[in-house]
């Protein structure tokens, strides 16, 4: 035992307190990765350390202050985010996301960091739909800390990866910012502010994009052109005419029908309906759907026959959402709105089914038969339905919704809690 105990004294002696006040930047570099253990009461010496002259001591101290990742580590962050050092500012972005989208920071930009001298290298992912739920809120110093990186990050990387920050948090503050970033001359500062717009949904916006609808970077492009209809920029429908007649890209075809056909005008029919039998199915869904929106009698024969003829699953839940859109609300075993419900069953096309059922369910007629759906509905389709009619259902819906929340099936029971929660928000 005597000497076991004389072995630990001689360790301490070798192994120095963690001292973040240490004139050793090591020692102060372990300190910092050493506090996150304590929680928040450590912030405090952290937010010391965000400011020490060694480099690597900050970057410790950040990433501490992500990992806490309590309300209490959000005005440190901010303050991180002012710091010139360009992997400073990427950790810095995510942390803030973090903490309001648990798990962000842990597959965000900042989990695949890698600095060789003062060069960094990541690893992007074109994933990005995630964005915070409707009733969460960003404090407005988070947006305008994203923001102000947005347009001004330190590097390119930075500039990008606060832009994707500003549209999970959906943060409209950071317009201005994003509009700055749109005009860049890097193409992922660009995409990325782009896709942040479509997820804030600010349409003001829409008119001060038109520029990139003819970018050289053909993903900037057709993202742009998504973002037209998305924006419900009706003044653009010209110049998505003119791409969609010049382009030789299979990809910029899609992306301008696609935006043609979400904005409804009379003239688009005769642009819409040659495509409606295109040897694309995308384009074939883009059209079908198009054409629904405007709600032209003399086309529900034509769509009512795409529908029973179309072997793309995809194209053929466009035809049937026209067809629903054109007043058919029936729900029986092979109508269109029993085959876009059906659908929401498909782990691949559930996504495509819940957007247009969000849209159709706008008219309550359609919103009337999706009750019944609901009340009869399977697993996949209760859950899929709760989604849709959080954002376009009404008081009824949520009486129907709430002895959900009590259903024995916990994937159902807690996508009726957050429904619910959403859909109390948006009504009076």
């Amino acid at each position: 035992m005597a000497a076991l105990a004389a072995a630990s004294s001689l360790l301490c002696v070798l192994l120095p307190a963690q001292d973040a006040g240490s004139p050793d930047a090591r020692e102060r570099r372990r300190a910092a990765r050493a506090l996150e253990k304590q929680g928040s009461s450590a912030i405090p010496q952290l937010e010391k350390l965000l400011s020490d002259a060694d480099l690597e001591v900050r970057i410790e101290a950040v990433k501490a202050l992500v990992g806490i990742g309590t309300q209490h580590s959000l005005d440190p962050l901010i303050a991180a985010s002012r710091d010139r050092d360009p992997e400073i500012q990427i950790r810095a972005s995510d942390g803030l996301v973090n903490f309001y989208l648990p798990g962000f920071a842990r597959d965000g930009l900042s989990a695949s960091l890698r600095r060789t001298g003062n060069r960094i290298m990541s690893r992007w992912t074109d994933t990005n739909d995630q964005v915070i739920e409707p009733w969460v809120e960003a404090r407005p110093e988070a947006c305008e800390a994203l923001g102000r990186l947005a347009s001004g990050g330190a590097s390119m990387e930075a500039r990008a990866n606060a832009a994707r920050a500003a549209g999970v948090l959906r943060c409209g503050a950071a317009a201005e910012n994003l509009l700055e970033a749109a005009r860049s001359k890097d193409s992922r500062v660009i995409y990325e502010a782009l896709v942040a717009f479509q997820k804030i949904r600010d349409r003001s916006v829409g008119p001060k994009l038109e520029f990139l609808l003819r970018d050289l970077d053909e993903r900037v492009q057709t993202t742009a052109l998504e973002t037209m209809g998305l924006l419900y920029n009706l003044d653009s429908l010209p110049a998505l005419r003119s791409v969609l007649a010049r382009t030789g890209s299979r990809n910029v075809r899609r992306a301008a029908l696609t935006a043609i056909a979400m904005l409804p005008d009379p003239a688009n029919r005769q642009v819409l309906l040659p495509y409606l039998r295109d040897r694309d199915a995308e384009s074939r869904a883009a059209a079908a759907e198009g054409l629904g929106r405007l709600k032209h009698p003399e086309d529900i024969p034509e769509l009512r026959e795409r529908f029973d003829q179309e072997n793309n699953n995809l194209a053929r839940l466009s035809a049937a959402f026209a067809l629903v859109l054109g007043g058919n609300h029936e729900l029986s075993e092979f109508s269109p709105l029993q085959y876009m419900v059906n659908t929401l069953n498909s782990a691949t096309r559930a996504p495509a089914a819940r957007a247009l059922l969000i849209e159709a369910a706008r008219d309550p007629g359609v919103r009337a038969a999706l009750h019944q759906s609901l009340v009869r509905g399977g697993r996949d389709e209760k859950a899929g339905l709760m989604q849709v009619l959080a954002a376009s259902g009404d008081s009824e819906s949520a009486r129907l919704i709430e002895p959900l929340t009590r259903d024995p099936d916990l994937h159902v029971a807690q996508e009726a809690i957050r429904s619910l929660r959403a859909l109390r928000m948006r009504l009076p």
